[in-house]
């Protein structure tokens, strides 16, 4: 569990202003599993995603994204992993690859959520804190998934149901290079 704690360039949740939304989280929340939801539904609800706002901006850390107030879900992930660990719940990072289009036309994007152990039952959940819009309805669940995407095999659609501590080092590589978020590509899978 220990790799799923730990502080990392991309997770930064010793940042200031992180420690400040934690101790405010904190003070919100009955329990852990009440930290993870609100946690789960700030990153979520609260911080839109770059590509829905339509914003160039390049967040590239979990404090970029606090600070900027938008984030891809590469970096909304680290946001969500940063405000878990830092109240000592183990999170990661998994993948999805998905079409950029209705179809595989259009080549396809790498898609990531957060990995969540739930220490009272001794499991690991998946959360999409990608943030909802028409067709995209994730939600916190203990017993069932309800991420962003549904993975449509029939276009090449891959849920590698992966758990990472970190965000894949050819992410932070394209983050670090990119200038406008909505330009951004990738053209590998995991």
């Amino acid at each position: 569990m220990e790799e799923y704690l730990i502080e990392t360039p991309s997770i930064d949740y010793m940042d200031f202003h992180i420690q400040d939304k934690v101790r405010e989280l904190l003070n919100q929340s009955e329990d852990d599993l009440d930290y993870i939801k609100r946690s789960y539904l700030f990153v979520r609800d609260e911080i839109p995603h770059s590509w829905d706002i339509e914003t160039n901006m390049v967040s590239r850390t979990a404090s970029d994204v606090l600070k900027n107030k938008t984030g891809i879900c590469w970096t909304k992930s680290c946001l969500l992993a940063a405000l878990l660990r830092a109240n000592q719940i183990p999170s990661g990072i998994s993948y999805q690859l998905l079409t950029r289009a209705d179809d595989a036309s259009e080549g396809y994007m790498i898609h990531a959520l957060n990995t969540v152990h739930i220490k009272y039952l001794n499991k690991w959940i998946r959360l999409d804190a990608r943030g909802n819009k028409e067709n995209i309805n994730a939600y916190f669940s203990l017993d069932e998934e309800h991420l962003a995407y549904s993975i449509r095999s029939e276009f090449g659609e891959i849920d590698y149901q992966d758990n990472h501590d970190d965000l894949d080092e050819r992410l932070v590589n394209i983050l670090g290079e990119c200038e406008n978020i909505l330009e951004i590509r990738t053209d590998f899978e995991f």
